[in-house]
Order: C-alpha cells, then sequence, then structure tokens
C-alpha cells in the first residue's frame, strides 16, 4: 500500500549539483527513518545518506562534506541535495523508508529509482 516516487536525478557535469526528491503516499505510521540508497552498475547497493525522525543524519564516507539529506515530515518526503558531484557517484539512487510495525518490527519500503549520471 506504501509506494515512493523519486525524481531530480539525470545528467550533470563533474562538479555540478542535483537535488533529489522522494515522496511517500499510502498507509505511512510510525515513520522510523527515510534514506537514499545508490548502486553503480555491477556493484552492491549502498547506504549514501539516512535521517531519523528526529533529525539525525549519518552519510557514507565518500559524500560526507558534498550530500545533504534532509526531510519534512509532515509531507512523507525526503531530499538529497548534492554538491561538488563526481563520476564515481554515477549510479542508480533508491529512496528507502522504514517503518516501524505495530508489532514493533521494521518494514522497508522502496523507491524505482532515479538514475544519476556524473559526467568527467
Amino acid at each position: 500500500q506504501v509506494q515512493l516516487v523519486e525524481s531530480g536525478g539525470g545528467l550533470v557535469q563533474a562538479g555540478g549539483s542535483l537535488r533529489l526528491s522522494c515522496a511517500a503516499s499510502g498507509s505511512i505510521f510510525n515513520i522510523n527513518t527515510m534514506a537514499w540508497y545508490r548502486q553503480a552498475p555491477g556493484k552492491q547497493r549502498e547506504l549514501a545518506a539516512r535521517i531519523t525522525r528526529g533529525g539525525s543524519t549519518n552519510y557514507v564516507d565518500s559524500v560526507k562534506g558534498r550530500f545533504t539529506i534532509s526531510r519534512v515530515n509532515a509531507k512523507n518526503a525526503v531530499y538529497l541535495q548534492m554538491n561538488s558531484l563526481k563520476p564515481e557517484d554515477t549510479g542508480v539512487y533508491y529512496c528507502n523508508l522504514q517503518l516501524i510495525a505495530a508489532w514493533g518490527k521494521p518494514i522497508d519500503y522502496w523507491g524505482q529509482g532515479t538514475q544519476v549520471t556524473v559526467s568527467s
């Protein structure tokens, strides 16, 4: 019943910026975290940035100082501002929503992904 839709990906030159958006809809209750994962071709998906309901954030080391994750809880939306982009940032970026079910277990939902391509 929960759907996540990403937008904002595209093609950008190295050193440029992109802002990714993710909007969640459906039966959304008890949000634990929202996050952005990314996956380069032939590589495993990795956590790029995560934000908790209380606003705490964490980032993979390679994006620290360049990416900023933010959210608007009332709109069930999360954003990723990406600055000083590098070719190594290229990949499919996935929005992740983690809810806490009534029985206390986490449930993860995923968007379809948005392509980010950074040219050298």
